[in-house]
């Protein structure tokens, strides 16, 4: 049957290969949007303060196994937050006995609690090459923080100046480019053969820069790394439809309260959890390529971390508009859930 007929699919049961649940009261109320329908998940250290040692990261992934529902199988794939004093030998140990399963790197400044991140690259030298010899993926947020460039350019800026030259120093390191956004990077990752792959997030396949700000600023579309022109944002539903195997799912879904958004300096982050899966099966239905989504969201990326795919499944069904709740309550406030500003009639029903 042509994809375009069909009316239900099921898939290996999702992964999310990039994901904030924050901590406290915030983790309890979101985490059960995730472990409805996904399996595992990379889990980003940026708390305050930030994972940085596996210690933390043991710490933090034993409250998120508290806060599995009953009845949810999850799996926390913990990250450590890299900064220029950490201990290359404590990321090998995380490593080895399972705790991290990967190293964050943030830029200085780059998103939501980056303060700690790293400014100069030689003083991660070091773990950075612990890291490719035990084969650990390393997960970037790419974009430069300097203020006198661009904020639609710094991705393409980040890949030029900081990434290329990083892996031809460890060329052995597994890098992946979080949360693409322009065709730059697009064509980066299909240029490159060994070592390298991205995660594309639910929102970036579906918003431009003009649904951020043409008619007025529209703080719940407001992420970083920001949306792009349309023609970026095609390029990337391009490559996830495509069924490379160099590009995967990591919603990037961030929750902040309606008050952390709905402020003069609102944060950047867009809270995709709960409806990820619809948005997904509606892009590449729209894309004609229905039977593709395995592959972005199961398959690829448990096959660059070299994990095995899940064995259980989910199951998708076409038919009339599904409604998501607009808001998420939480013991810290209202959490707004991503609006695609379509219909939505791909829904999970087993």
């Amino acid at each position: 049957m042509p994809d375009r007929d069909l009316t239900r699919l099921t898939i290996r049961r999702p992964d999310d290969w990039h994901l904030h649940l924050r901590d406290g009261e915030m983790l309890k109320a979101v985490l059960p949007e995730t472990t409805r329908h996904f399996a595992r998940a990379i889990i980003m250290p940026n708390l305050v303060p930030p994972v940085v040692t596996s210690q933390q990261a043991e710490a933090y992934r034993d409250r998120i196994m508290a806060a599995v529902p009953e009845g949810d199988s999850f799996t926390p794939l913990m990250t450590l937050y890299l900064t220029e004093s950490t201990d290359p030998e404590d990321v090998r140990a995380a490593h080895a006995a399972g705790i991290a399963t990967a190293v964050k790197l943030y830029p200085a400044g780059a998103t939501t609690n980056s303060a700690s991140g790293v400014r100069d690259f030689e003083k991660v030298r070091p773990v950075l090459d612990v890291m490719a010899e035990i084969g650990m993926p390393l997960c970037v947020h790419g974009e430069v923080t300097d203020n006198e460039i661009d904020i639609f350019d710094r991705e393409a800026v980040f890949i030029d100046k900081v990434l290329k030259p990083l892996r031809k120093k460890v060329p052995d390191l597994k890098v992946v480019m979080e949360h693409v956004t322009t065709q730059n990077a697009i064509d980066y990752v299909r240029d490159t053969h060994k070592n390298l792959a991205a995660t594309i997030t639910t929102h970036h396949l579906i918003i431009n820069r003009n649904h951020i700000l043409a008619g007025g600023i529209k703080p719940h579309f407001y992420c970083l790394p920001v949306a792009k022109r349309e023609a970026h944002r095609v390029a990337l539903v391009q490559a996830a439809v495509s069924g490379d195997k160099r590009f995967f799912l990591g919603t990037d879904s961030a929750p902040h309260t309606d008050p952390n958004k709905l402020q003069a300096c609102g944060c950047a982050g867009i809270f995709t959890a709960t409806n990820t899966m619809s948005c997904l099966a509606e892009v590449f239905a729209a894309a004609g390529r229905i039977g593709k989504l395995e592959d972005f969201a199961s398959l690829n990326g448990p096959r660059f971390y070299g994990l095995p795919p899940n064995e259980a499944t989910i199951t998708l069904t076409k038919g009339d508009p599904v409604t998501y709740p607009a808001h998420i309550t939480t013991g810290e406030g209202p959490v707004t859930v991503f609006d695609p500003g379509f219909d939505l009639h791909w829904r999970v029903t087993d």
